[in-house]
């Protein structure tokens, strides 16, 4: 076996590949940008190697420094994660012609399977069903329209290379193409270095669903069952689970079947995944084969026992697989919720910055459950503009479905973030949806679900009944600090806005709290003045609820349901009631950057007379090149911003006459 690898790759990926060849006995060697110099995989590795500054292209994409490191710290093997260089078969050409081992598939099945246009002519020789479109490179925006309507809106514009979601736009109409195939190829060329893109049709309510493959040199390939992957925005997979809610045993076999039998028409020889989209009847076609390990692997590995980084470890030392096919089964169920740094509440919208507050669930046996979270970041670290805004990928196991998502859900209510925008308060809403728990998804699901955008989920009674608990017992322990000749039983607290009288008394079993409809038992109370999460016991149920102090009352949060409450005597809630309300700033005449990044482009200028969803400006963020549009008819009084500009969130664009 190998006594040292370098992982040429950063972040929770890094740190993942470390734990396994801890285990293994196997040394480490981590590159690193300048951004990532206190990064906690350069903690972890035995040995790192600066390799550049914090921009891929200075760094982790580039070969020679990584072939470099290789050779100043002895490594024989190079482990490249996912993204960055992992479907590179020219790196892998060179690692070979260095007597490096390439910790991935040969680069033949990289060659045939890893550029998507050519995946597809191959997969249609072997006789694996393909999505319509066309199979070929596009020359330039007129011959792309011409294409999308040769194939029939809508189509889905995508980038030769990509991966991650990025380098995607579906195009409904013309205009959608005009707008989004440079931007595609912008996006493939700055994420890739490969600015080839080709159309395919778009299957409309499709699922996402995928074949984990694995393979050694000795001609053995398995699939380790499904995932599917139907809960996206902009194309970018958030949550997952395995196996699929949607497959039966005979749709599972044949997509399998077909998936090993594409894997060894090219000799594949390690992990990788064959992506399929499902239509609601179960049917399904060939999507693309990524070359590498997927970012969702952890919810395979929780279903069938087996180490996927282990595994190609072994295969590219040359082992063969340690099981057939038949050896496999399914055990139990999983689910994966990717933590992004980016705001839900604003169309999902990067957010870079320090994490002041991490602090993650415990990970580990949950009674009869498992919690595991793979992360990359320690609190304190900072999630940089330079890289994909992904923080952690939080996982569940349980015996069944319905259990894995509540397992889920107490997992995302222990999990605490500040300093930052993040999306734990969706990915708590999807987990409370009917629908969701149903099984009932597609890859519009969050479209479909939040057509206006995401504003949280109303809570439930029994939410609003425990937000006012929580509310009552910090300002009573506030009180009791402060004025403890206060403290009273009688109290108006004020839950968004609804009022409501109740009756506060404590005992050494915590609080009882009597209203007009029911009266709650509050009790295990885990809180102290100045946290900014709140456990503990209602009515029998375990609960972290996240607090923060309001100018007047307390902001509360439990999941997805976010409340002010504010607690009262009688008496002032008579006069607080009298109180005018205030007024919110008027931005109606203005464009603001929803987040901050780099201006790529600001398309208007002073005088211009500009139409409701005109695109204005081009803001681009984590890789990501994002189109702002006016929300109203104006004439522009003033351009604040130029090609080339940082913004910063909410910083003004455009003013409008």
């Amino acid at each position: 076996m190998f006594s040292k690898i370098l992982i040429a790759n950063r972040g929770e990926i890094a740190v993942r590949i470390i734990k396994t060849c801890r285990r293994m006995g196997i040394a480490i060697v981590v590159v690193y940008s300048e951004a990532d110099a206190d990064s906690m995989a350069v903690e972890m590795a035995d040995e790192s190697v600066l390799i550049g500054p914090a921009a891929a292209a200075e760094s982790y994409l580039v070969a020679d420094k990584i072939v470099a490191a290789v050779r100043a710290t002895g490594a024989q093997a190079v482990h490249p994660g996912f993204g960055f260089l992992s479907e590179n078969a020219g790196f892998a050409r060179r690692l070979a012609e260095e007597k490096i081992v390439f910790i991935g598939p040969n680069p033949h099945a990289i060659d045939a399977m890893g550029d998507k246009i050519q995946s597809k002519l191959f997969a249609a020789k072997a006789n694996v069903s393909v999505v319509p479109g066309h199979v070929g490179e596009i020359d330039d925006t007129a011959h792309a329209i011409k294409i999308s309507e040769e194939i029939g809106y809508p189509v889905m514009i995508k980038a030769s290379a990509g991966g991650g979601g990025k380098g995607i736009r579906v195009a409904w109409n013309r205009k959608d193409v005009e707008e989004g195939f440079p931007a595609v190829k912008a996006e493939a060329k700055s994420s890739f270095g490969d600015d080839r893109i080709f159309i395919e049709k778009f299957i409309e309510s499709p699922r996402h669903v995928e074949i984990q493959v694995l393979g050694d040199k000795h001609g053995n390939v398995v699939h380790l069952f499904e995932r599917e992957c139907s809960i996206q925005r902009r194309n970018q997979k958030v949550i997952e689970e395995a196996p699929s809610p949607l497959l039966d045993a005979k749709t599972r076999a044949a997509m399998g079947e077909q998936a090993v039998r594409l894997a060894k028409a090219v000799n594949y020889d390690s992990a990788g995944t064959v992506e399929f989209v499902a239509g609601q009847d179960r049917s399904f076609f060939f999507l693309e084969m990524n070359t590498r390990l997927q970012v969702e692997h952890p919810v395979t590995e929780l279903i069938t026992g087996v180490d996927l980084v282990e595994q190609m470890i072994r295969s590219a030392y040359g082992e063969a697989l340690p099981f057939k096919q038949a050896d496999l089964k399914i055990n139990g169920w999983a689910m994966e919720s990717r933590i992004y740094a980016e705001d839900p509440y604003r169309g999902f919208l990067p957010s870079i910055g320090r994490l002041v507050r991490y602090q993650p669930p415990q990970e580990g046996k949950v009674g009869k459950d498992i919690v595991r979270n793979d992360a990359g970041v320690r609190e304190g670290d900072e999630i940089s503009m330079f890289y994909d805004p992904m923080i952690s990928k939080l996982s569940t196991w349980a015996k069944t479905r319905e259990a894995a998502i509540d397992v889920m859900g107490r997992a995302l209510e222990d999990f605490h973030i500040e300093g930052l925008g993040q999306n734990i308060p969706f990915l708590s809403a999807v987990m409370d949806q009917p629908r969701f728990r149903s099984g009932k998804l597609s890859t519009n699901y969050i479209k479909d679900e939040f057509p206006d955008g995401f504003q949280g989920l109303p809570p439930s009674d029994a939410q609003r009944d425990l937000i006012a608990a929580v509310a009552l017992s910090m300002h009573r322990t506030l009180l009791a600090r402060a004025a403890p000749d206060q403290l009273r039983q009688d109290w108006i607290a004020v839950v968004g806005h609804e009022k409501r009288a109740v009756n506060v008394t404590s005992d050494d079993d915590g609080l009882t709290i009597k209203g007009a409809r029911k009266t709650n038992k509050l009790s295990d109370v885990r809180w102290r003045p100045g946290e900014a999460t709140f456990r503990g016991v209602i009515d029998g149920q375990a609960f972290t609820a996240i607090v923060k102090p309001a100018p007047e009352g307390f902001i509360i949060r439990h999941r997805a349901a976010s409340l002010h409450v504010l607690v009262l005597t009688p008496r002032s809630a008579e006069l607080h009631a009298k109180l005018p309300p205030k007024k919110l700033a008027d931005t109606s005449k203005m464009v603001l950057s929803p987040m901050p990044g780099l201006v790529v482009t600001l398309d208007v200028a002073v005088g211009q007379l500009v139409r409701t969803g005109e695109a204005v400006a081009v803001i681009e963020a984590m890789k990501m090149q994002n189109i702002i549009r006016a929300e109203r008819d104006g004439t522009v009084k003033a351009v604040n911003a130029k090609a080339g500009d940082s913004v910063a969130a909410d910083e003004v664009l455009v003013e409008f006459a």
